[in-house]
């Protein structure tokens, strides 16, 4: 008998970490992306949208409370250091390719300028008639890793400027009360 453990965990050592980790990134913006299109297909666009940034809100809390267990952290200590914790895990799950600087002015505003969105960036690829549902979905997305991270405080969130909307990049208030 074969053992095909270890020879998949031979495999798998050939793969450097880093490389890795960008594989699992990649494929899980495309198993969104493909999620989204077939609930396009399914349902129709305005209501993918709709079930996108349900979905995608629900996520956000999961991903924020479990990347907060890994840090050993029970939540943020403030909004400087929430910054921190939502740009390790922008760059772990998105594999560096989502190009972000974040302003903190004070504890209760954050302002964050994207210059690229590769959610935007498959939603173009797709043909989509529609290239804003990334930030539907992105609104919701702030607030809610800030209510998981910030528990105290109530979070609201505008994007005035969307890459999604033709902007050349977004322009994200977030603000706490």
């Amino acid at each position: 008998m074969i053992d095909r453990t270890k020879r998949q965990q031979d495999l798998l050592k050939k793969i450097p970490c880093e490389n890795k980790i960008a594989l699992f990134s990649r494929l899980l913006l495309a198993w969104d992306g493909q999620w989204f299109l077939k609930t396009v297909q399914a349902v129709g666009l305005d209501k993918a949208v709709e079930q996108n940034a349900r979905v995608r809100t629900s996520f956000a809390r999961i991903e924020m409370r479990e990347f907060l267990k890994e840090l050993g952290l029970s939540r943020a200590e403030n909004l400087e250091q929430a910054v921190e914790i939502m740009g390790a895990y922008g760059d772990l799950f998105g594999g560096s390719r989502i190009h972000a600087e974040w302003d903190v002015t004070d504890e209760h505003h954050l302002e964050i300028r994207v210059k690229r969105c590769p959610a935007v960036e498959g939603a173009i690829k797709a043909g989509l008639a529609r290239t804003d549902q990334p930030c539907i979905a992105c609104k919701q997305l702030w607030p809610t890793w800030l209510s998981v991270l910030l528990p105290d405080k109530q979070w609201d969130c505008q994007i005035p400027e969307a890459i999604g909307r033709g902007a050349k990049t977004c322009r994200i208030l977030v603000e706490g009360k």
